[in-house]
């Protein structure tokens, strides 16, 4: 989905947005020294696709601004300004971000949702409930920092390295997110549980 506009938001407001967000996106690959051809790369994005985000030309959807963070090797919410001083402490459940869009290792039946207020702060929380045979598609995955999940209920294997782990109702695991990782759920019921991910990595 791209950047939302509505019929009371001039149009003007979005064209900034856009901008801002294009000059993060320029801002953050001239940092790590990465050419377009680079970058284009990395996302798999045409270079044209890239060059014009970063000149505010295009109105990119959440995935394509997930493959450039991934790309970057940021959280895709540093894409964004943000007003700290703005920032509400509460996040209701009707109101929880949906990320299987942007979430690599979702399946297309499973459900991610953000339970932290943003995508800036230092710690990324995700309520994930994934049904039966659902598993990480395109992995193992790998990238810096930290994980923590329990399972709330149901059941699930995750995978780090070359073991696998059985992980039942009220169980919990920590690991190394450099670890290649990923998960399956081979059972009869769905699997909900909650993850948390230091840095935020979507």
């Amino acid at each position: 989905m791209a950047i939302p506009t509505t019929d009371t938001s001039p149009k003007i407001a979005v064209d900034g947005i856009l901008a801002d967000v294009g000059s993060m996106v320029r801002a953050m690959r001239k940092e790590k020294k990465l050419t377009l051809a680079e970058l284009s790369e990395a996302t798999g994005l045409s270079p044209a696709i890239v060059s014009q985000i970063e000149r505010g030309l295009a109105n990119p959807s959440f995935t394509t601004l997930a493959q450039l963070a991934h790309g970057l090797e940021i959280p895709v919410g540093k894409l964004f300004p943000t007003h700290a001083e703005s920032r509400e402490p509460v996040v209701r459940k009707a109101d929880r971000r949906d990320l299987r869009g942007a979430v690599r290792e979702a399946s297309g039946d499973a459900i991610y949702e953000l339970l932290t207020p943003d995508l800036n702060g230092s710690i990324e929380a995700l309520w994930i409930v994934t049904p039966p045979g659902s598993a990480s598609i395109d992995g193992p995955f790998t990238h810096g920092g930290e994980e923590f999940g329990i399972i709330l209920s149901g059941k699930k294997d995750v995978y780090l390295g070359d073991k696998k782990y059985v992980l039942e109702a009220g169980d919990s695991i920590t690991y190394d997110s450099s670890i290649p990782h990923w998960y399956k759920n081979g059972y009869d019921e769905p699997c909900v549980a909650l993850w948390v991910v230091s840095p935020p990595t979507w």
